[in-house]
């Protein structure tokens, strides 16, 4: 019984190592890790955002980079206009993805499974359309971030330091208040949405107001993503909100394991730092990574989150745990 609860302890902190060696790497002296950590906090912030859309309510989107455009060319036109203060770009961004969250979501979300995937995919692309068409903006070429975001008179973004340490606080900020927002009465029937809606609405509760608060909230956490990407890159293009862009995201949730919150955000840092390894060996990385995420699958049943859990134990959010507790606590056969 010790032994049992004390393993769990022990690789629980491992994670708050890991954040901590995160933490002090500015501390190096190299800039480009520096850069490089910052994109894997950026990602784990993006898939965060998704996975409260594919892990607590079963919804698989595949435009959920037109979010992240949203959120960066917000910041770079008003940065382009001389709007440059983080505390008004960065919400103005995060209402601009909610707003379209809230338009894609009004009409996607009446449809499920394929036609859903598909929906969201089309809206994407036309975002993707209507970015190249801002000629005033470089249209397909994109354009430059006329000025990086200022925090405080003489902090800015410009500090690959200090936006580390910025888009970190946000990072663990937005995960306390998702993990907040999953367990609360809202979270739970978010989860009963994904295992069972039939049900759910057999009980009188109407599942579409939830999942469609659900999706703009998602929205607006991609968008701060988008706009901590602009500041980070220095640049704005139609390539953020391209499908592969949204790929990406769905390969770092399952990759960490979805319905988690915690294991996007190491799915997105391993990946990024695969992506940072294996480009250097060759342009066609990706035909080395996919075996690798196809071992995920077949290996891994809970991700890479799962190797810092009790064996045997699923996440309690997990879907592949819910499947096999709902039924037998409903007197049916699992």
């Amino acid at each position: 019984m010790t032994r049992q609860l004390v393993r769990p302890l022990q690789r629980t902190w491992i994670l708050w190592a890991l954040l901590a060696l995160l933490l002090l790497l500015p501390f190096l002296g190299e800039p480009y890790y520096v850069k490089l950590a910052t994109r894997m906090v950026v990602f784990g912030l993006a898939a965060l955002s998704l996975d409260l859309l594919v892990g607590y309510m079963g919804l698989i989107s595949f435009g959920h980079a037109a979010f992240m455009g949203v959120g960066a060319y917000t910041v770079g036109i008003l940065a382009s206009n001389g709007v440059d203060v983080a505390w008004v770009a960065w919400p103005l961004a995060m209402l601009a993805g909610a707003v379209l969250a809230l338009c894609i979501g009004a009409v996607s979300l009446r449809c499920n499974g394929l036609y859903f995937i598909f929906i969201t995919l089309a809206f994407s692309q036309m975002v993707f359309y209507g970015a190249q068409s801002l000629r005033q903006y470089g249209g397909d070429d994109g354009f430059s971030l006329e000025a990086p975001s200022v925090f405080f008179p003489g902090v800015d973004a410009s500090d690959h330091t200090v936006l580390f340490y910025v888009a970190t606080f946000l990072l663990l900020a937005v995960l306390y208040v998702c993990k907040r927002l999953v367990a609360s009465p809202f979270g739970r029937v978010a989860v009963g949405v994904r295992d069972n809606e039939p049900r759910l609405e057999a009980v009188g509760v109407q599942p579409y107001p939830y999942k469609l608060a659900m999706f703009v909230v998602s929205g607006a956490i991609a968008a701060l993503a988008g706009a901590l990407m602009a500041n980070l890159t220095g640049f704005v293009s139609p390539g953020y909100v391209s499908w592969l862009v949204s790929g990406e995201l769905l390969i770092m949730v399952i990759l960490g394991s979805f319905g988690t919150l915690v294991g996007p955000i190491l799915g997105a840092a391993l990946f990024v730092l695969f992506e940072y390894v294996l480009s250097d060996w060759t342009e066609h990385w990706m035909l080395v990574f996919g075996p690798l995420l196809v071992l995920r699958v077949l290996l891994l049943k809970d991700g890479i989150y799962g190797l810092f859990l009790k064996p045997g134990q699923a996440s309690a959010a997990s879907p592949a745990a819910s499947a096999h507790v709902a039924p037998a606590a409903n007197g049916e056969p699992s």
